[in-house]
């Protein structure tokens, strides 16, 4: 049996099929965890959901910003070019159950080699512990499963910037979202600057995992997606990016769990 770690597919079907046939995936001792953004932007995010609720035995994943993006146009009756084969297919009520059920983050441990792997779509500030982080993604599942149609409603904006306790309500709910898929830079306090993408550097600010890194043990590793530009590079050996902008026409990627082989496919298209 191997894990197998994929970052952003964004409705690219035929590569993932491509990397699935490149990993030789077999669904009934293999397991593959998506890091988020399944869905948005590419041609065929039906394909992707189809084959994620096919093989729902064998897939886990957390969800990225794209993925419920996609539940609040199911929940309040919008549309979206890129998105509306799911919001019109037959399987849509399927489809919005079973990516309401994914958490926002993972925990992975592989024993033969006595690691542990955390997997976030964004990543894990530094601010919050490993059980805290566990305990807030448990937080959102419960709402998500409560009143999904509410917080979806109010999850949208930037702020508050910086987490605190103290939060209530839709506040919270969308701090603790935004961490979890939308952030790229904190400052030393852990308050977030969501609308930058880019590498340049920006004062007071910098990438999230050079602080996070702080916090993990030898055996522990992050494993994110959603910041393309970084195409995976965060030249640290414990937090491993793994969108490498497939989307874009780059390349779709994996990771093995088991010896930590990375796999890719190039952009095919159409």
């Amino acid at each position: 049996m191997s894990h197998y770690v994929i970052g952003d597919v964004q409705g690219c079907y035929d590569e993932l099929e491509k990397l699935c046939n490149k990993i030789k995936f077999n669904p009934n001792k293999d397991q593959l965890i998506f890091a988020g953004d399944l869905v948005n932007r590419g041609a065929k995010s039906l394909d992707v959901m189809k084959f994620c609720l096919r093989n729902k035995n064998s897939i886990r994943a957390v969800l990225g910003n794209h993925d419920f993006y996609l539940m609040y146009l199911i929940e309040h009756n919008e549309r979206n070019t890129s998105l509306n084969k799911i919001l019109d297919s037959k399987h849509v009520k399927d489809i919005n159950n079973w990516i309401k059920s994914l958490p926002l983050l993972l925990k992975v441990y592989i024993k033969e080699s006595n690691e542990t792997f955390w997997i976030a779509h964004a990543g894990i500030p530094f601010i919050w512990s490993f059980e805290t982080a566990k305990t807030l993604s448990d937080e959102i599942q419960k709402v998500l499963k409560k009143d999904s149609y509410s917080l979806l409603k109010n999850m949208w904006g930037d702020e508050p910037k910086r987490w605190n306790t103290k939060l209530e309500g839709s506040k919270r709910y969308r701090t603790i979202i935004n961490y979890f898929t939308r952030m790229r830079y904190l400052d030393k306090k852990g308050s977030l600057m969501l609308d930058k993408k880019d590498l340049k550097s920006q004062k007071n600010y910098i990438p999230w995992f050079k602080q996070t890194i702080d916090n993990l043990d030898d055996n522990e590793y992050i494993i994110f997606g959603h910041w393309a530009a970084l195409n995976g590079k965060t030249k640290l050996n414990n937090i491993i990016g793994l969108d490498t902008g497939c989307v874009w026409g780059k390349k779709l990627t994996a990771i093995r769990l088991e010896d930590k082989k990375i796999i890719s496919v190039k952009y095919e298209s159409i």
